[in-house]
């Protein structure tokens, strides 16, 4: 899905002829969370979530967080849906035996880092982690889903759009609204430029954090021709041009994209004419047939903490209570 326009426009008449849906969608996401029975583990929890559809920048986060609990000796493990694939779980992902058909991409990324499990039911899927000897879980997504108690909740936002034009869904990019979603956290993460002020709104409301986008590896030489299929496609964009890479051409596509041999062959036939490399994300990579995978280069993006310290104390804290 891609986000429409007017979802940054909070002056949009189509953002005010859709407020009525928007005022009911996050009325019914605050009726579930105040009526649902949350599960409390016998392990902590940590939720990355966000208050908006996609494209925050979370996935990082997660990936981050497991590399540092993981470095710490803690058996951690990392919860997800397992959007896009057809298995309802609760199931360890595999990357040798699933694909991002069966499982989603997010869990094959994400497993990269960690032990991944997916589980449409998140209660059962942190059930049958524990009694796989995890002990601790990081949980990607999730913060508007009360059946599973959060130890930690953490709510990422992207800098440059923010919260969007303040509406829910559909008239905005809302899944509740920003004031009960910020109540129920224990912190906010800003990735990239703070160009909403994010920090300087919430910060006397809840703790703040700022990162930024890191390149995790060297570019290929010569021309690229870049596609990404993910929230924020251009972001992948920015961030290549940031990292001075020559891009002949840019495709972006749908989150989730699932890709077809002839747009596969279509996008290397391009970028022969071009004289450029191919590369994508990882999360793309992950969903490309095998074939593909060694004629396309997927460029890591990680993320660097402008506050070290402050993510450090705050998975202190909570590693301590928990």
């Amino acid at each position: 899905m891609k986000s429409p326009a007017f979802w940054q426009s909070p002056g949009s008449p189509l953002g005010w002829l859709l407020a009525p849906l928007g005022w009911a969608y996050a009325g019914t996401t605050a009726w579930r969370l105040a009526h649902g029975r949350a599960w409390k583990a016998p392990v902590p929890v940590i939720c990355v979530g966000n208050l908006t559809a996609g494209g925050a920048g979370k996935t990082p986060i997660v990936r981050d967080l497991a590399r540092r609990l993981k470095a710490q000796g803690r058996n951690v493990a990392i919860l997800s849906r397992g959007y896009g694939g057809t298995k309802q779980g609760p199931l360890r992902v595999d990357p040798a035996r699933h694909g991002a058909g069966m499982v989603g991409d997010e869990p094959l990324l994400l497993a990269r880092d960690a032990p991944c499990w997916i589980a449409r039911d998140r209660a059962a899927g942190a059930k049958a982690m524990a009694a796989d000897g995890i002990d601790i879980i990081v949980m990607d997504d999730g913060l508007q889903n009360p059946s599973l108690f959060k130890d930690l909740s953490i709510v990422v936002a992207d800098g440059a759009t923010g919260f969007g034009n303040g509406r829910a869904i559909p008239a905005g990019p809302l899944r509740e609204t920003v004031e009960a979603g910020v109540r129920r956290a224990d912190a906010l993460i800003v990735t990239g430029d703070d160009g909403q002020d994010l920090v300087a709104k919430f910060s006397s409301q809840i703790r703040t954090l700022q990162t930024s986008v890191s390149l995790q590896d060297s570019l290929p030489a010569g021309p690229l021709l870049a596609f990404a299929g993910i929230g924020r496609p251009e972001k992948f964009h920015a961030t290549l041009t940031e990292a001075g890479a020559n891009i002949a051409a840019f495709e972006a596509f749908a989150d989730h994209h699932v890709y077809g041999a002839a747009e596969l062959n279509s996008l290397a036939s391009r970028a022969g004419d071009l004289g450029a490399a191919l590369v994508t994300t990882e999360k793309d990579w992950v969903r490309l047939d095998p074939e593909w995978r060694s004629r396309i280069k997927a460029i890591a993006i990680g993320v660097a903490w402008r506050d070290e310290a402050g993510i450090a104390t705050l998975l202190e804290r909570f590693t301590r209570h928990g």
